[in-house]
């Protein structure tokens, strides 16, 4: 859209996402990974704007045991914001998840992984979050519940991550029955257990269906999946709908996911007017799939719906026009 700009990813995806360049290995020594973040930071000082993703600096906090941290990386943390503020770069962050989220939050997610939610790494949320506070000219995030925890001029910013004129609409086979598809990154996340659950439930009911668990797999193969779906379930847990919500609506598809009403205020009116998302917990979620189930025309009139609703919210072409206008550029 006019600029110069690189995308640098810290480690290669697991899933297969592509970035200009890749700084490190997985197996990288913590000497390896500040000596490459060094090198990077020195680039930074040449750019006009530096945009941190999933709300992480160059130079992070530590979340090892001291004993195993190296001392540099405790006495440099977050000191790449200061220095690139006081170099007059624009500094703009996006926070998606985990990087912010904490047990105050509460909810279903901070109890299906406690572990993520300790006192010492909500401490060390809290003071990145800070931190960006004071040194970021613009601040988003992609998770409506992320917004009891960052400050209030954090901007709330739709999924960018799938081009719609790059995946088409594809037509529910009417070949055998309905199929539904569900590709946890993190099954306690998602709720895998309950969807699990309820779509055994159906099978007992004799509910004719086909039932897809994909795990462990790129990108590409879980969009192959979703084209042969007849409905997506994304998650139960985290109270919004995620990128594969968003990939299956792309596709046409009609997905199920929880939505956390109590959060939705801080996103835009039209957007919540316009959600097709279908809300379902793990107490209703068979009765949400019978009915999709036993209704084609149901099914179709959703994946029209999500369609548009892509279209229209998840555009990357939009999106970046948001966040472009913080850049000053």
């Amino acid at each position: 859209m006019g600029l110069d700009s690189v995308a640098v990813s810290l480690f290669p995806h697991p899933f297969g996402h592509a970035v200009d360049e890749v700084l490190g290995r997985d197996g990288d020594s913590p000497a390896r990974r500040y000596s490459n973040r060094a090198r990077l930071l020195f680039r930074m000082c040449l750019v006009d704007v530096v945009h941190f993703n999933f709300g992480e600096p160059l130079l992070p906090i530590p979340h090892e045991a001291r004993g195993a941290t190296p001392f540099v990386a405790r006495r440099l943390a977050l000191r790449d914001l200061s220095l690139l503020r006081v170099l007059g770069k624009r500094i703009v962050v996006t926070f998606q998840g985990d990087d912010a989220r904490q047990a105050s939050v509460g909810g279903l997610l901070v109890k299906a992984v406690p572990e993520r939610y300790t006192p010492e790494l909500d401490a060390a949320r809290r003071r990145t979050i800070q931190a960006f506070d004071r040194n970021a000219d613009a601040i988003f995030f992609l998770n409506p519940d992320l917004s009891a925890v960052l400050p209030d001029r954090a901007v709330f910013l739709p999924y960018a991550s799938v081009d719609p004129i790059e995946w088409e609409v594809h037509e529910e086979s009417t070949d055998g029955p309905p199929l539904i598809v569900h590709a946890p990154s993190d099954p306690r996340v998602k709720g895998t257990e309950d969807i699990v659950a309820a779509v055994a439930q159906l099978r007992a009911e004799g509910v004719p269906l086909e039932f897809e668990l994909v795990q462990g797999v790129e990108r590409q193969a879980v969009r192959s999946m979703l084209e042969r779906s007849a409905i997506v379930v994304d998650q139960l847990n985290a109270g919004w709908y995620g990128g594969l919500a968003v990939e299956a609506m792309a596709l046409g598809k009609p997905v199920v996911a929880a939505l956390d009403q109590l959060r939705l205020p801080c996103v835009p009116a039209e957007l919540r007017r316009d959600i097709p998302v279908l809300d379902a917990s793990a107490d209703s979620l068979a009765d949400r799939l019978r009915a999709l189930l036993t209704s084609a025309d149901e099914r179709r009139r959703l994946g029209r719906a999500g369609r548009a609703f892509v279209e229209h919210w998840h555009d990357p072409r939009k999106v970046a026009r948001t966040v472009i206008a913080t850049y000053g550029c």
